[in-house]
């Protein structure tokens, strides 16, 4: 089905089910209860999974695959951002001319930037696009304020021209007429679900640039760019120009960090040079990291447990812990909230780095070698208790 094999199908569906299913899956705890604190089930942050989960695939495409480290992908994302946001204020809110948009201009931005970092390998390529996305930011952030607006950041106006509006015109983003902040709630005893239009929007093109990537990693240009990364050498002295295929790799992973912006600006109609930072571009790369590079499903898994831990630990505040200590005796549920709480609210981000170090040193594969190793865990049990149960044999 779809040019995929049988294997490959099974593993697309199973995609299509979770991410389509998310809303449910990800609001396990009824909203009555203490725990509810680590539902996830919201639109905004739902939106976020979807939309990082698409930059990390993009990503994965020239580092997972080439081996070709950038730490300069946040630009692209950046780019994606403003091309998106201008599309609103000079034709109207429907998000396909801006998404439209933002992946060409993404795609031209990183077909510039990558025919000269591409000239050089390792670390000096990683330099160069890091310099190349800082000189971005600077340039939005100050040089380019008529295009960017400056550190405010650009965004819609009723002054804008917006040629394609009318009276009956949406004034929030759309898809001809679907607003994307629409929701709608299904009430299950003390359980709400929201199935949100703009997370739905987001997800479907999630599972199509999935598709995508998978179409790459089983494609003969999928098994060249994993030659680049083996042994990259050895096929120049073959004869093989391997520059086409590397540039392929980061233009096709410079379009999908457009769309990722380009999705960030349809749910949010804004663009800020803070895109387009260094950090940004590190976070994708702990994210395919964490999840697993080189593998489908790794870089997706990286983003939603960044997001995930990112927004869940950063809501935990004091007043958060006293609920849930309130029944022990005042100096345990002191002390307990004078040890935790330097690991969340503000202090999130150590969590998340004691979680990072936790992975990269007991599962340097990402998550998807801690799924393997359970599933194999798993496998060899089955085998061992199908062997105990079987009849000894007749002598």
């Amino acid at each position: 089905m779809l040019g995929l094999e049988k294997k490959d199908t099974k593993f697309l569906l199973i995609v299509m089910f979770l991410t389509l299913a998310t809303p449910i899956l990800l609001q396990p705890f009824p909203e009555s209860s203490g725990l509810a604190q680590f539902n996830a089930g919201y639109p905004d942050l739902m939106q976020r999974f979807a939309i990082f989960g698409i930059f990390a695939i993009g990503f994965n495409i020239l580092f997972g695959l080439t081996g070709y480290l950038s730490f300069g992908h946040a630009a692209f994302l950046g780019v994606g951002s403003y091309s998106t946001v201008w599309m609103f204020k000079l034709l109207s809110m429907n998000v396909l001319p801006g998404l439209i948009l933002g992946i060409i201009m993404s795609g031209l931005f990183a077909l510039a930037i990558g025919y000269i970092s591409l000239r050089r390998s390792g670390i000096y390529f990683s330099i160069l696009t890091l310099a190349f996305a800082q000189m971005s930011f600077n340039l939005a952030y100050s040089v380019l304020t008529p295009i960017t607006n400056g550190e405010t950041g650009l965004q819609v106006y009723a002054s804008d021209p917006q040629y394609l509006m009318n009276e009956n015109s949406p004034t929030a983003t759309h898809l001809f007429g679907l607003q994307m902040n629409k929701s709608a709630h299904l009430l299950i005893g003390d359980w709400d679900f929201t199935f949100n239009i703009g997370y739905y929007f987001c997800a479907v093109i999630a599972i199509l640039a999935f598709y995508l990537s998978l179409r790459i990693f089983r494609s003969p240009f999928g098994l060249m760019l994993r030659a680049v990364k083996t042994n990259q050498n050895r096929l120049m002295y073959t004869g093989v120009n391997t520059r086409p295929y590397t540039l392929a790799a980061f233009v096709i992973s410079g379009m999908y960090a457009g769309l990722a912006g380009g999705l960030l600006a349809s749910m949010d109609p804004l663009a800020g040079a803070e895109r387009m930072q260094w950090t940004a571009s590190g976070e994708v790369v702990l994210m395919v990291i964490l999840g697993g590079a080189g593998t489908l499903m790794g870089p997706v898994l990286g983003a939603g447990f960044i997001k995930y831990f990112e927004n869940i630990f950063s809501k935990i505040n004091d007043n958060v812990l006293h609920t849930w200590f309130q029944i022990l005796p005042d100096w345990i549920e002191n002390s307990l909230i004078w040890v935790i709480h330097p690991f969340v609210g503000k202090g999130w981000h150590l969590t998340l780095g004691g979680l990072f170090m936790l992975v990269v040193i007991f599962l340097p594969g990402g998550l998807v070698e801690g799924g393997t190793r359970i599933r194999k865990l798993l496998t060899k049990r089955k085998i061992g208790k199908s062997a105990d149960s079987a009849e000894p044999p007749v002598e």
